[in-house]
């Protein structure tokens, strides 16, 4: 059994999470290559499949990973699948969410090439802070977050107007909870739940990710909590080797999805090693299933 590991050419040191699968995929004998997803001189047809983790750098290149990995479904199986990647990548996919009765953050949605004034949206919404990010993006790339005066409503017309240029955005109030409460990530491993963190940010920031110097912790979900989680997963309805839920509370006390992650998100090992056995053995399941059906 072959599989490869689809990663990023330019991966931070720091980044070790990961460590614990890698291990565990070497106890049942795989010796696994970590390969950069854009590596021209890989041939993705001589193994048996292919994971994505750590492609960390398509943000900016979204229709060329699109490319990708419809191309290594062609020759190979594909964890989680390009319908899949496609699908999430684009956070429009909330949109599909909503209608589907999962809570999320009320949004404006702001499409490529319009003319918005942030003023007058957030005059309508009666939203008295606001917080713009990308609709295709990931480590909080080109987020702001701004106040209804005069300057931060300039700062927040000046961004929409170079993002929209190339991009599509969503427009939403400030969750300011994030501050004092951080995010809440749930994770599910083969469909199941397996563990969840907490992520808080330095003092002031509403930054979750450990790039800037935010923390995670080992965090039990209460059963309301836990019963969102599940029903968010259930509403997307595919069967997914991996996915992570991320919420936040908003500025009405619910307790809402910020992003439903299931191409490359941290899974948080550190905070449950055996959760890396249990996606190794789920990985190797399913491959193995694959090549006796075939």
């Amino acid at each position: 059994m072959q599989i490869a590991i689809a990663t990023c050419s330019k991966l931070p040191d720091w980044e070790v999470d990961d460590v614990p699968f890698h291990e565990a995929l070497r106890e049942r004998g795989l010796d696994v290559p970590h390969i950069a997803w854009d590596d021209s001189n890989t041939d993705w047809s001589t193994f048996d499949a292919v994971l994505i983790r750590t492609t960390w750098d398509y943000m900016e290149r979204q229709e060329e990973f699109l490319q990708w990995a419809q191309g290594v479904e062609q020759v190979s199986r594909l964890f989680n699948p390009a319908s899949i990647v496609k699908w999430n990548t684009h956070k429009s996919y909330l949109r599909d969410l909503e209608a589907k009765g999962v809570p999320i953050a009320p949004t404006h949605w702001l499409d490529q090439g319009a003319t918005v004034d942030v003023k007058e949206v957030m005059t309508q919404r009666k939203w008295t802070r606001g917080f713009l990010k990308p609709a295709i993006g990931a480590t909080a790339r080109e987020t702001l977050r701004f106040e209804t005066d005069e300057e931060g409503l300039h700062l927040a017309q000046a961004h929409v107007n170079r993002m929209l240029a190339n991009e599509d955005m969503l427009l939403q109030p400030y969750l300011t909870r994030v501050e004092a409460d951080g995010e809440f990530s749930a994770i599910f491993i083969d469909g199941a739940i397996s563990h969840c963190v907490r992520k808080i940010p330095v003092e002031g920031d509403y930054r979750v990710q450990d790039d800037f110097g935010a923390k995670d912790e080992r965090f039990e979900f209460s059963s309301e909590q836990l019963a969102i989680a599940k029903h968010v997963v259930e509403v997307v309805n595919q069967d997914l080797l991996y996915a992570r839920t991320d919420f936040l509370y908003d500025n009405d006390g619910r307790f809402v999805l910020t992003e439903f992650e299931a191409v490359e998100p941290s899974l948080f090992f550190r905070h449950n090693p055996e959760a890396a056995d249990r996606l190794a053995e789920a990985l190797c399941t399913r491959v193995q299933r694959a090549l006796l059906a075939s």
